[in-house]
């Protein structure tokens, strides 16, 4: 049948495109892009699940007008010539994780909060031919705060499209073969780097309010798996070495999970522990979390309390573990697509 003079060009899209989604970064190490940045991750409801009446005269009488300048410094602390580390390593995953899919996919990377948004992303890889789209959370163990946050995202980006393209997730990992193995691998490389022996291996997830656990989100779970699961594989190559959980990056008055990270810290250091180590395997990239909370404040913390040497072992980050990995989950969840 012939096409009609007046029927409206259909752009054909027939491509494969992979969406990695960190949690985000504010543009610049200033309180005017920090309080922006915050703005939008403290009014997510997934992320504080405080009524909107009680919770936005306190967000925005209070938090917004306090910690931007805070939180500033601390960036300022761990920014980079190429900007937020978050950003510029997440640029690279991606980079590198296309240069491993070749012509099979087109890989973009966006973050939750801030830029670039999903939103833009989703529709320039749309734009770009892909009907079929992988999202993929960077978060190997599961809650509603982050992978959920970031469906939720997803959903209102399609709401606003008429054609909306095939969209698959990619699951938690926390307990994946690959993902074990790839963090043991590139732990166990840096730890054997280390000008010291550690007493103690600490590994510290992002922390969470207590009462999610209650209400049924299985992170703490994950966590304690993802944890139980590295301690084994490390185990045969450094047998003297104890290995211990913490959460960290509390905020407000509630209760969180515990042990507390910093409470760790130096309550291994007041009974005798010198050398620890610490890594945070929930984190794909170093980032605030990392590089300034643990590698800066983490340190002091452990000195102060009496401990002698203290090393902040990078996250899996962009290198070769980290793309294998990476490149084994994409291809795992494309299968029937490419």
């Amino acid at each position: 049948m012939t096409k009609p003079a007046q029927h409206p060009e259909i752009p054909g899209a027939k491509g494969i495109g992979v969406l990695l989604v960190n949690l985000g970064t504010p543009d610049a190490p200033t309180p005017a892009a920090v309080r922006r940045y915050l703005a939008e991750f403290l009014s997510d409801r997934r992320v504080v699940e405080i009524p909107r009446l009680v919770w936005k005269p306190i967000l925005h009488g209070i938090i917004l007008n306090t910690r931007p300048r805070k939180s500033a410094h601390a960036y300022g602390q761990v920014w980079t010539a190429e900007g937020s580390p978050l950003a510029a390593i997440t640029a690279a995953q991606a980079r590198k994780l296309q240069e491993r899919l070749g012509e099979a996919a087109a890989v973009s990377w966006a973050m939750r909060y801030g830029n670039p948004a999903i939103a833009r992303e989703l529709a320039r890889l749309q734009a770009a031919g892909c009907a079929r789209i992988l999202v993929a959370p960077f978060y190997p163990q599961y809650s509603a705060a982050t992978t959920a946050s970031v469906m939720d995202a997803v959903g209102d980006a399609l709401k606003a499209l008429r054609w909306q393209p095939a969209i698959r997730t990619l699951p938690p990992f926390y307990d994946d073969p690959a993902y074990v193995a790839a963090l043991a691998d590139d732990l166990a490389g840096q730890l054997r780097r280390l000008a010291f022996v550690p007493e103690v291996l600490l590994l510290s997830f992002h922390g969470m309010p207590e009462r999610t656990l209650q209400l049924g989100d299985p992170y703490h779970c994950h966590c304690r798996k993802t944890a139980r699961l590295l301690a084994e594989a490390l185990a045969p190559h450094f047998p003297g070495l104890r290995i211990e959980v913490a959460f960290q990056s509390r905020f407000g008055r509630a209760k969180w999970l515990e042990p507390y990270t910093e409470a760790v810290l130096a309550g291994e250091a007041g009974r005798g522990t010198r050398r620890i180590a610490i890594a945070a395997p929930g984190f794909m990239a170093d980032c605030l979390e990392t590089r300034e909370e643990l590698a800066i404040r983490g340190r002091e913390v452990f000195l102060e309390a009496g401990g002698s040497d203290f090393a902040a072992l990078d996250c899996l980050n962009d290198g070769a573990a980290a793309v294998g990995l990476l490149e084994a989950l994409a291809r795992r969840e494309l299968a029937g697509w490419i």
